[in-house]
């Protein structure tokens, strides 16, 4: 097929002084205003209608510029194909005693859900009802196991709990207030602090140890059956979820914050590459927004 497309297109004088400016602009005729366009086809192509364009888009991705879809994104995680592509939900825990007392949490599981984590847990579970999650995935240190709970209530499958979800390790430094490890392991904090992905007790670096339980963790998520998954976890392994799934390593762990409640969202094609397509996102902590994604 070949088609013919004319057009002449008026050009706007560029020679007006200041004096001509409250005047209307001088039409110049350009002898270069008509251009041909040819195209080819082996079969005629089927008539667009607004209709089935705007139903094409809907089906593929968002009016708002949302890839329609992606390959070769970054690494797979998995290294096999998935069954179906997946959408994956990450939510940090409510805020918890020991974030209000400023003390270090690692793995311990003294530190409880507080009556304002309680809450941030009940405004994440308003701005999730509209959403479908075929599975909810937590770890079982009490702040988050609370927060899942609430953000599961009404739902029909059980929690699953997963010891790859866990938060970090460190050692002595669980439960210390941060101004007092500061002062008493002013070495060993301040390299948590500042360069965490070689901060080592007794040659255990606990960054390392946390991606490759984030790389577990994935591996348990995504070869589950179903489309769309909710995981409920901390801060710490969150990012290495985060960064794991694209591909950066431990030492850009503190190259991303998440707040307490924050929402990430993950979509992963069938070869199980993975594409961002929220982080932090915490308007329900402001107001009653409803997400829909």
């Amino acid at each position: 097929m070949s088609c013919t497309a004319l057009s002449t297109t008026p050009f706007l004088s560029s020679s007006i002084t200041i004096s001509d400016s409250r005047k209307s602009p001088k039409i110049l005729d350009c002898p270069c205003s008509t251009f041909r366009i040819l195209c080819s086809s082996a079969s005629p192509d089927p008539p667009i209608t607004i209709a089935s364009t705007t139903e094409k888009l809907e089906k593929s991705a968002s009016l708002t510029g949302g890839a329609y879809d992606f390959q070769r994104a970054t690494t797979s995680l998995t290294q096999k194909l998935l069954s179906s592509p997946k959408k994956v939900t990450l939510v940090r825990h409510g805020l918890s005693s020991w974030n209000k007392e400023g003390r270090v949490q690692g793995s311990s599981n003294l530190s409880v859900l507080s009556e304002a984590g309680v809450a941030q847990a009940e405004r994440c579970r308003m701005a999730l009802a509209d959403m479908h999650f075929d599975q909810c995935f937590s770890s079982p240190i009490s702040r988050a196991k609370s927060t899942a709970e609430i953000l599961w209530q009404g739902r029909d499958q059980p929690l699953v709990f997963h010891d790859s979800l866990k938060e970090a390790h460190l050692f002595f430094l669980e439960g210390m207030r941060n101004v007092d490890a500061r002062k008493e392991y002013p070495i060993e904090f301040t390299t948590w602090r500042e360069d965490p992905s070689n901060f080592c007790v007794n040659g255990v670096y606990p960054l390392r140890k946390l991606w490759e339980a984030a790389r577990e963790a994935w591996l348990e998520i995504l070869f589950t059956p179903g489309e769309n998954f909710l995981v409920v976890t901390h801060k710490s392994i969150l990012r290495a979820l985060i960064c794991t799934a694209l591909g950066l390593g431990p030492e850009r762990f503190r190259a991303i914050d998440i707040n307490n409640g924050g929402l990430s969202v993950f979509r992963f094609n069938k070869q199980g590459e993975a594409m961002l397509q929220s982080l932090n996102m915490t308007a329900h902590m402001y107001n009653d927004h409803i997400y829909h994604y």
